[in-house]
């Protein structure tokens, strides 16, 4: 495994031209290139990681294999969709939490795209039961959650939490609880915005280290409202 020094300006140029060229056609003619140009640098980058995402809980795991590891597939899943574009035009990466697999867990997930640069973490639309419980831990524990929303480091880092929210409060939650507005989300999510540039740097592996190290409150709360450890 190499040295992580940077994405290159070849990873984000694959990316523009993939947009212009969205067809199995040109995938497959500029395959080795992908190979070179993203899986391998996106290969550096999760095994980089993995020591400082260590330091924050070693119940996340970075895996650079290319295939069934932390790197999201090129391919879109178009099965459902309308949108028949049969490649993804960002590359990404997900620290699952070890238990992951088995049940809904909360991750960190990098995503590059050209203009389009973020490191987040949290649960990403979790099931019935898991959202349950994640409302349920905010709505009788509000002195914990709000130790989560007020750290300063988190605040800094990524001002408040993000995700899809009900239009009404669900069923058996008090309308007036003073944090409704989170209980009434779908998704428990927190992003910050980078740039290429410094995702160019091989400064940006210590960043997103930094950026996952402020959500440590938000994903150590997550974790316990689902019975996973953190």
């Amino acid at each position: 495994m190499a040295e992580f020094k940077g994405f290159s300006k070849e990873f984000f140029a694959f990316f523009r031209e993939l947009k212009a060229n969205n067809d199995r056609a040109w995938f497959e003619a500029n395959k080795s290139r992908f190979r070179d140009t993203i899986q391998a640098p996106m290969s550096d980058f999760i095994a980089a990681m993995a020591p400082r995402l260590a330091r924050i809980s070693k119940e996340f795991v970075a895996d650079p294999r290319p295939h069934g590891g932390s790197m999201f597939r090129i391919h879109r899943d178009v099965r459902f969709s309308k949108d028949k574009r049969p490649y993804k035009e960002h590359g990404a990466c997900q620290f699952r939490h070890r238990l992951g697999r088995d049940v809904h867990a909360p991750g960190f997930y990098v995503h590059l795209a050209p203009s389009e640069v973020f490191v987040g973490a949290g649960l990403w639309m979790p099931d019935a039961d898991a959202l349950l419980k994640i409302r349920s831990a905010i709505a009788g524990k509000p002195a914990a959650w709000k130790k989560v929303v007020a750290d300063k480091g988190f605040v800094k880092t990524f001002g408040a939490i993000e995700g899809e929210q009900l239009q009404r409060p669900p069923r058996g939650f008090d309308p007036l609880h003073p944090f409704i507005g989170d209980i009434r989300r779908k998704s428990f999510v927190v992003g910050r915005d980078a740039s290429e540039r410094a995702a160019r740097s091989a400064q940006f592996v210590a960043e997103t280290g930094e950026c996952f190290a402020a959500a440590t409150p938000f994903m150590r709360f997550l974790c316990s409202a689902l019975s996973v450890p953190f």
